[in-house]
């Protein structure tokens, strides 16, 4: 299991403003609406949604995000274990972090819990042709070797696979679709049966 304890890793992660773009673009958000972001990082998109006025928290499993974060919005925790009342956001969503939670059917239980009724999800993840391949880089950052980045990145994932997790969930599919510019990623939407 990687150990995400690490003050480099959290500094070498980059805004990107495209991961706003599919925000803006597939949720929506409004004032007033709770939006929580699981793997937060320094809080790049936390901070970007919190100057727009959006009652949003950011999580992080890395100790260091919440000790550089840009906002003070960031808070130390990990996905499989959310500190939150049930039902308590509108809105989860996740950027490049659910490939990296080892027990990550416990992780999208946890987002499922504490999203309301009709309330929705965003997950954006690496296409990877091979576990592990986009995590090299990683890899060497946390371990020193290019040789645990399928430790880094424990799961390859697809919008199917993601699918068939979040059904029994109560959670429904809205949206899904493949980017290959910079990064090649899936992004995929849901809503909670109400």
């Amino acid at each position: 299991m990687p150990d995400y304890d690490s003050r480099p890793y959290v500094l070498i992660n980059r805004w990107d403003p495209s991961h706003l773009d599919k925000v803006d673009r597939l949720l929506s958000l409004d004032h007033g609406q709770r939006v929580l972001e699981v793997g937060c990082g320094q809080g790049h998109l936390t901070k970007r949604l919190a100057e727009r006025g959006i009652d949003i928290t950011g999580v992080d499993a890395n100790p260091n995000a919440s000790e550089v974060a840009e906002t003070d919005r960031v808070l130390h925790m990990k996905g499989e274990n959310l500190e939150f009342d049930n039902e308590s956001f509108d809105v989860v969503l996740s950027v490049h972090a659910l490939e990296h939670i080892p027990p990550l059917d416990q992780a999208v239980a946890e987002m499922a819990r504490v999203l309301k009724p009709g309330g929705r999800a965003l997950h954006i993840y690496p296409a990877e042709p091979v576990k592990g391949l986009y995590a090299i880089p990683t890899s060497v950052i946390l371990h020193g070797t290019p040789f645990k980045a399928r430790e880094v990145h424990c799961h390859k994932l697809w919008p199917a696979k993601l699918r068939r997790m979040m059904k029994p969930l109560g959670l429904v599919e809205t949206h899904h679709e493949f980017n290959l510019l910079k990064s090649p990623q899936f992004v995929s939407a849901f809503k909670k049966i109400e």
